[in-house]
Parts: structure tokens; sequence; C-alpha cells
């Protein structure tokens, strides 16, 4: 069997035959699609939403930036080496992104780690990594998964290996991040996980009931009434064996999660499949991008039409019919028929409205204003400008397109600096253009006119964010785009590449975008977003009142053992520099040892870690926390206790030992 560029020996095709495969492919995708009368030259056009260029031209472009290399919309210096930081020059406006030594970044970024299961937080504008926060994943550094409280969440949430973490979001108040909680979606495997920003760690996910693929995550503005996940794939519902093959039958569904609780409040079944979703700014509209309307299982089924439907949601609807009972309930769950043949979608006032957009929109952004929402076109070079008020005030769905400005090929993702104007990611261009947002809607549908300037990146944007631009005040001094490849930026390390995030200033829109510089980033990071310093106030040290009733604050005067049962014993011990509160311990073979450890030192930045060979046992005790870990003694012998984290000149000798006595039983 062979792929789109290798024969069939196996061998790599010219890239001349790898362009013609992929056009012949599209060719095939769009041979149903109902296009416009050839031009007279008899060329073969696509014309979707102001995009008018010949198929072999649009595949060569996708096909170069995909299959052949990713060149487009790169410049200069393309095979050699590369200046990967760009110095600001001489009279420049662009503030310096390089922080010295011993001073702190003015925001913190909070990035998606995509496979890794992890949200990575990023001082903007160093872009310096200042700490990785683990959510679907096991991390030893941090203890994660190896104490009991933390095994038990992971076990609860499904038990699974790994999670593709997607879109990060932050808990706001009047419309403003508060610094209180993250939000991430698993995309793999259906679920939702909440960050405590006080302790930057994980302490609930939610396997979201009914779904097998979260992607889009988005709370409720202004106040984090509900944090939503869209469904992505479509299946039967229940998924338990029925309507296998009737894909006629298969639905996406869109759900409510409690930010507090995190339980699943209600879901909304309907057409399509959802992808990204955003929220306006007074707690009404939820509006998800959506592909496949045409309710396709493969690739040609699934890009059949030209236009697909975006789906806003009237939350307060929603909620009065729940509280009617009007819905089925699933797995516990309350679903609302939200598709477009309901009965709750007939009349005047659906709980879901259906607006066409150009062909396979990927994505959707609220302005800062709550006005607009701006959803890209993917297959077509547009951003549909949806008119928020217009959701409610107009009976027909193409009323409430606002414009449709002519951005560039491959648009994924818009985002903004809170002075009108929008920057779009180009993916096939290789682009970040910037937009005049006003502008777009006062020009004719497919104007370029509102285009004020494009930078090119390196290569192949995805998500691109400014900071704070999801709220309603942004700020608007930096910019980055999260490029899928990287080629030649960096340092070869093998076949895979590091992604590419690039910092850009945008000087509150009033100059030129200036590219200043690259950071190569473990893949696949997926999105991000920031927050000022000032709006997050994460605590030094653990307060034991956090977990008082639940787990034991042992003091070295404390430490002890206690049996438990016949083969359970509990050992509390407490640790500082540089010893642990016991010695040595004594337990039975084939006793089950809950082992309970208190870091008691009272000053920031001294962790105490706990290793026990051949058990498979490590703690990550931050001061004055608490953690716990169960495990069974199971041959006896001796075995040494020490401290993973290098605490103090007695580093090395601060150890215990595990008496494991044979049983004579």
């Amino acid at each position: 069997m062979t792929d789109d560029t290798t024969d069939a020996d196996g061998d790599a095709l010219d890239p001349d035959e790898v362009v013609e495969r992929h056009e012949n492919q599209l060719d095939d995708l769009l041979a149903e699609v109902d296009e416009p009368t050839p031009a007279e030259d008899d060329s073969t056009t696509l014309e979707l939403a102001g995009l008018e260029l010949s198929r072999r031209d649009f595949v060569k472009a996708g096909a170069a930036t995909g299959a052949m290399a990713g060149l487009a919309g790169c410049s200069g210096n393309i095979g050699g080496g590369s200046n990967n930081t760009t110095s600001s020059p001489s009279g420049s406006s662009t503030p310096d992104h390089k922080v010295a030594p011993g001073e702190h970044d003015e925001y913190y970024g909070f990035w998606s780690g995509g496979q890794s299961g992890e949200i990575r937080v990023i001082g903007i504008p160093s872009m310096r990594e200042l700490m990785r926060v683990p959510v679907f994943n096991t991390e030893a550094g941090r203890g994660y998964g190896y104490d009991d409280q933390t095994t038990e969440m992971l076990e609860e949430a499904g038990d699974l290996t790994w999670g593709d973490n997607h879109h990060p979001v932050l808990s706001e108040t009047d419309g403003d991040y508060d610094g209180e909680y993250l939000w991430v979606n698993d995309k793999a495997n259906g679920r939702i996980a909440r960050v405590n920003l006080k302790y930057f760690e994980t302490d609930a996910i939610t396997n979201v009931p009914n779904t097998q693929a979260i992607h889009g995550c988005s709370v409720q503005s202004p106040d984090t009434g509900y944090v939503f996940g869209n469904g992505e794939f479509r299946t039967p519902l229940p998924n338990d064996g029925r309507d296998l093959d009737n894909p006629d039958e298969y639905v996406s569904l869109f759900s409510a999660i409690d930010p507090e609780t995190m339980e699943t409040e209600w879901q909304v079944k309907v057409d399509g499949n959802l992808d990204i979703v955003d929220t306006d700014k007074d707690g009404r509209w939820a509006i998800s991008s959506a592909y496949n309307d045409e309710g396709g299982v493969t690739v040609s089924e699934m890009t059949r039409d030209d236009r697909d439907f975006v789906k806003a949601f009237d939350v307060p609807a929603i909620e009065e019919a729940v509280e009617a009972g009007e819905y089925e309930e699933v797995n516990g769950v309350p679903v609302v028929d939200g598709t477009q043949d309901s009965s709750l979608n007939q009349g005047d006032s659906p709980i879901v409205r259906y607006i066409p957009t150009p062909k396979s929109p990927h994505c959707v952004e609220v302005g800062p204003n709550g006005d607009y929402a701006f959803v890209a076109g993917k297959l077509s070079p547009t951003v549909t400008i949806i008119d928020i008020d217009a959701l409610d005030s107009s009976s027909d769905p193409e009323d409430v397109v606002a414009g449709r400005p002519k951005v560039g090929l491959g648009p994924l993702h818009t985002t903004f600096d809170g002075n009108g104007h929008a920057y779009t990611s180009l993916f096939i261009d290789s682009q970040a253009v910037k937009w005049d947002i006003e502008a777009a809607v006062e020009a004719e549908q497919g104007s370029t006119d509102p285009v004020i300037e494009k930078q090119d990146v390196h290569y192949n944007p995805g998500h691109i964010q400014a900071v704070e631009a999801m709220t309603t005040d942004p700020d608007g001094e930096w910019l980055v785009s999260l490029n899928k490849l990287s080629k030649d930026r960096f340092l070869p390390v093998g076949p895979i590449h590091p992604d590419n995030d690039q910092l850009i200033h945008i000087g509150q829109g009033e100059k030129e975008m200036e590219l200043v510089a690259d950071h190569p980033a473990y893949p696949e990071p997926h999105d991000c977003v920031f927050a000022h310093r000032d709006k997050l106030d994460p605590a030094t040290t653990w307060d034991k009142s956090d977990y008082e009733g639940e787990k034991e604050f042992v003091t070295q005067e404390n430490s002890r053992v206690e049996r438990t049962g016949e083969r359970s014993v509990d050992v509390k011990t407490s640790s500082m520099r540089s010893e642990y509160g016991l010695k040595d311990f004594t337990v039975k073979e084939g006793d089950e040892v809950t082992l309970t450890v208190t870091n008691i030192e009272g000053v920031r930045d001294v962790i105490h870690g706990v290793a026990i060979p051949d058990h498979d046992v490590h703690l990550s005790i931050a001061p004055q926390d608490t953690r716990e870990a169960t495990f069974t003694a199971d041959e006896p012998g001796v075995y040494w206790i020490y401290c993973t984290y290098f605490c103090s000149a007695l580093h090395l000798e601060m150890r215990s030992r595990m008496l494991v006595e044979p049983r004579d039983d």
C-alpha cells in the first residue's frame, strides 16, 4: 500500500508527482460540488466565497506547504542556517523581548501540550518555559499520577495513558481573567480538565458522557457560567452498538459542564461535526464552527458541498427546554434535540441557529466588544463575520453575516488587539494577516481592501493569539504564531522536528507587525492563552487548611507507623532538610503500605521528593503540602528511601529505610 509521497515500491516520488497526486485527489473530492461555469480559457476554477484560482494552483499551494516542504511564505535563507532571533533595529519602537536575569515577564502564557497531555507555562515576552503542569499524563517530576489522589483522579477519568489537549481557557469575572482556574479539553478521549491556578495543579477531570472527542472548549463569558465542550466525532446516541453503519443516525454533542462541580449539566445534539466554540460577552450565545454537514464518513463525502453550518446555541432557551423536560436522558445526562429537523428549531426562536458559511470552516472567535463572531473558511480565503445581535433579531440566517473579507489562503484562526484590528493565521500562505474589522463590515464581501499588512511566518501557522485577546480589553502588545512546521529554522534533531512558536510585536495595532523571535516547541502545542501577571496570585507554599480533613499534616514529632490490619500498615512521616521524620520503619512481606509524607518546610522553593526503589513510588512534595502513596511491600529486604529534589548540601544523605520482614505464614 502506498501513501501520497511514495510509489508502489515505497520509493519517494518526484515533487511534481506529489503535486499531481494531490491535485487528482482534490479533483475527486470536488467532483460533485456545484461549481461556477469554467472561464473562457477552459481552465477549471474553484470559487468559494471570493476564492478564484485554478485547482492546480490551489493544490500546488497546499502540496507545497504540506507534502513538498511547506515553503510558502518563507523569506530568504531557506536552505541554510537562519538567524532565529531578530534584534530591534536602531530607532525601532519595538520593546526588547528579552527579560534580564532576575526580572519577571509581564504575562503568563498557557500552552496546551497536545499529545503530551500537559499545560506548559511560558513567560511573555521572553518565551521562557516556566513550568509544565501535567493534566492527562503522568509526570514523575511533580509526582502526578504517583500519589493516591492524582492516581485516583486519572483512574476515575478513564484510566487512560495519554490525552491530546487542545484549547486552554481561563476563568472570567466581568469578562476579564480572574486568575482562579484554567480548563483544557482532551480531544482523544472526550474529557475536560480543570487546573487550579493557586497551585498550578490539575484538581479535576471530567469524562464527558456520550462523546469520544471534545475538540472546542470555552468558558461562558462574562462570569464562567459554564464550561462548554464541542464533541467533534459523530456517533449513534447512545453509542451502544445500534446504527453501526447508518451515518444518517450519527450526531455530534455540545456539552455544558458546571465549572465548580465539573458535572455535565446538559447536552445538545446537532447535525454535522462540531469544531471550535466561543461565546458572546453577555452569556447568551455559544457559537460553534462545524464541518461535514453532509453527514459523510469519508473525505469525499465530508467535503461534497460548498457550504457548512455554524451553530449558534441559545443558552437560555436550551436551559428552558431542559427545565421543561424537553429532552431524552442518555447515560444520566439530559440531551436536547438541536438538529435542524427538531421541533425545538421550528418557528422564530430556534434553540440552535444554523448559519451557512463557506466550505469546512475551522474556527470561531468572538471579538473583544462582543459585536461579532469571526469564522475562518479553511477551504475559502475568507473570514465570515457574524453579527451577534442579529442572531436574535433576524429570521433569515443569511442576514446575520455582516462581512466576509478575503484575507488569503488557508485562514484558520483569528485574534484581536483591542484597537479594531483582527489578525488571522493563513496556513497555506504561511502568513499572519492584519485587517480592519469595521472596514471589512463596510466593504463588499470578498474584498481585499480591509487587509492592512501580512507577516511571513515559518511555517504553516495554526492558532494565533495576541495577549489577552479573548477578554473584553486586550492588551495588544504581543502576538504569538503557533506554527506547525519549523524545517530549516533550528539545528536538525532527526526526522521529527520541533514546532516553531514565533513572537511578533504588534504594538497595540498602531505599527507594522515585527517578527522578533523563534522558539522551538516540543510537538505539538495546539493553542495558548495569556493573562497579565497582575491577574494571578499563585501560592508559594501550600495552605494546609486547603486539605484539612482529607490528609494529615504530619509533624516530625508525630511521625509513626500504625498497623491497621493483618496485611495493611499506615506509615506517616515528615520531611525537611535533610532528614525524614522516620529514620526507618518496618513492615512485613505482602503488607499494603499507605505512606503519608508532609513537607514541613515553610520556605518557598524547597521541594522534597520521596522515592522507593523497586516499588515505583515517587512523591514530589512542596512546602506545607502532604502527599500519600499506597503500594505493596511484596518482597522482603532493605529498601532505601531517598529525596529526588536537590534540597541542601546534605541532599545525598537525606535517607530513610523500609525494612520488609519475611512473613512466616
